[in-house]
């Protein structure tokens, strides 16, 4: 681990480095100072929406504490506990307008000295936990101090609702304030519980705001740039689910394409996999497990050279399961126009296929196959996108808990759909205000990701450079994507800084170009493994010669 220096040091080595001349804002008092915000009540007035009160529930000195890393965890970031300072943790709520709707809960972490900025943390699936803005932030290197340690002040939310044991996660989509507030306004509301928090802990509002977020808080970020523009200077957003209702009906799709014979075993899974590898891993010039050019690889790929000539066995694929194949790499064409005229959401892959598992979250045996086949009523055994999708097919569209979503026709509920697109969807290529703001917005898709289609966030770039010009798109935007990398990180080299990559952006004006990645250790030390750099679309890293573990020996290319 590197050496982690005090708050007070990293504040004033954070503004050294940006160069950036911010005011000096008051270092927060102790702990008498936190504790004052029990049980106070803010007005609604402080929140640019419609809402209720505002209670802050607790506040308390939290003590320093060391880092440490467990064995298991949902992604390789999770397995970490990093380092953190002592700050004052405030947990409050914000009362809904509608009474049957639950509250928005809301974490917001204050340093003792600040550095003039804060960090808003973006949820996960289908949210309804505290997000607690402790933790890593997407893709961020193991190593390096979070966002609090560094003196920002960090907060996040459940997005206004609460998960409950026995229930489906969609279940709150019943309730129209709730469905709204998962949408996009409770991460507007949070934030302006936050600021109104900051200018009471500390004389002065944030000088600089940031969102940072990974597949639904990816998804959330690109929703703060597109519905309030005006309310952050920099936005990171890692494989954003924001084609989200072509997702969940795709991952409807595909899940009913491995019935009927059409599921695969986890040792043909492996075989399609290799078979990938072989067709397409040394085309970059170095057969390193990663393929480089996933594009170029659709073309070079074949499932149909496994279909079996005689019986079903691990070696080959059935004609069932290669059809299965073919329609995941498939676009669907939906019956009915979503939000920003969009009709077709992207096939997915090849490449990451056999990415094995890091604890369920990996390749397709997480995402796709899963354990079992898909069954009825969709169950957490099966691919995590057949249980996502059909419980959202449920609840958000039908709005039928009971639908046996094998019966379910786009069409038949068009009017619906659409209502629920203009929510959730957050494809609206049209950044000019958040561009005319000073805004700076960073997209990061991985390349292996069967969570949600990487080209989802490529077709959304492509779209925002045929609406603004690809000048002004430049000025402002960049997408990255990251060859052999699955939805949370595991795969091939993963983790970037990007929030310093964000943070010169937007505060000295250093856009980026081609940056490093990582591949560490999820272990105490961090030790490096390997680098490769990190290309901006649509150029690939391509080997020429040299350290094979080192990114200097690579060149982004077309």
């Amino acid at each position: 681990m590197r050496y982690i220096p005090s708050p007070l040091l990293m504040a004033f080595m954070a503004a050294f480095m940006t160069g950036t001349a911010f005011a000096a804002p008051q270092a927060l008092p102790l702990k008498a100072a936190c504790e004052s915000f029990n049980g106070i009540e803010l007005p609604s007035q402080v929140i640019a929406l419609p809402s209720g009160p505002v209670r802050i529930e607790s506040a308390a000195l939290q003590a320093a504490r060391a880092p440490s890393v467990v064995e298991r965890g949902p992604t390789p970031a999770a397995r970490f506990s990093p380092a953190l300072p002592e700050f004052c943790r405030v947990l409050g709520a914000i009362a809904p307008v509608d009474p049957q709707a639950p509250p928005i809960r809301f974490q917001i972490n204050l340093p003792m000295t600040w550095n003039g900025r804060s960090v808003q943390y973006g949820g996960g699936g289908f949210n309804g936990v505290l997000i607690n803005a402790l933790a890593m932030i997407p893709a961020a290197p193991f190593d390096q101090p979070v966002p609090l340690s560094q003196g920002y002040v960090t907060y996040g939310t459940d997005s206004g609702h609460q998960n409950k044991p026995g229930e489906p996660p969609q279940t709150f989509a019943l309730n129209d304030e709730a469905l709204l507030n998962f949408a996009h306004a409770s991460y507007k509301k949070v934030r302006d519980v936050a600021v109104e928090v900051i200018k009471r802990s500390y004389g002065q509002g944030p000088q600089k705001l940031y969102f940072v977020g990974s597949s639904e808080g990816g998804r959330e970020g690109l929703t703060m740039a597109q519905r309030y523009p005006q309310d952050f200077d920099g936005i990171f957003s890692r494989v954003p689910v924001i084609h989200w209702t072509g997702l969940q009906h795709a991952g409807l799709r595909d899940g009913m394409a491995l019935m009927n014979g059409g599921w695969m075993a986890p040792a043909q899974v492996k075989l399609v996999g290799q078979a990938v590898l072989t067709a397409c891993d040394a085309a970059d010039g170095l057969a390193d497990g990663v393929v480089s050019d996933p594009v170029g690889c659709r073309q070079r790929f074949d499932v149909r050279k496994l279909q079996c000539e005689g019986a079903a066995n691990d070696s080959c694929l059935t004609a069932a399961q290669v059809k299965a194949v073919q329609t995941l790499g498939s676009p669907l064409r939906m019956d009915v126009e979503l939000a920003n005229g969009l009709r077709e959401y992207p096939g997915r892959g090849p490449s990451g296929e056999a990415i094995p598992a890091f604890a369920a979250t990996g390749g397709w045996m997480a995402w796709w196959t899963g354990a079992t086949a898909p069954s009825l009523p969709p169950q957490p055994s099966n691919g995590i996108a057949w249980f996502y999708g059909g419980g959202a097919i449920q609840y958000f569209y039908a709005r039928n808990p009971s639908l046996d979503v094998t019966t379910y026709q786009a069409r038949d509920h068009a009017a619906r759909i659409k209502e629920v697109s203009a929510l959730m969807d957050s494809t609206n290529p049209d950044l000019s205000a958040f561009h005319a703001r000073g805004g700076k917005l960073i997209v990061l898709e991985n390349m292996a990701d069967y969570a949600q289609s990487p080209y989802a966030g490529i077709g959304y770039y492509e779209s925002v450079r045929q609406k603004m010009g690809a000048d002004t798109t430049q000025a402002f935007m960049r997408l990255y994507t990251a060859p052999g990398v699955d939805h949370v990180g595991a795969g091939a080299p993963a983790n970037v800084d990007m929030l310093s990559a964000l943070t010169q952006w937007v505060e000295n004006g250093q856009a980026p170009g081609t940056l490093e990645l990582l591949d560490q250790s999820v272990s105490l030390p961090v030790n490096l493994i390997r680098t490769r750099p990190l290309c901006q679309w649509p150029l690939v890293p391509r080997y020429q010669g040299g350290d094979a573990n080192a990114a200097a020996s690579f060149k982004c290319l077309q």
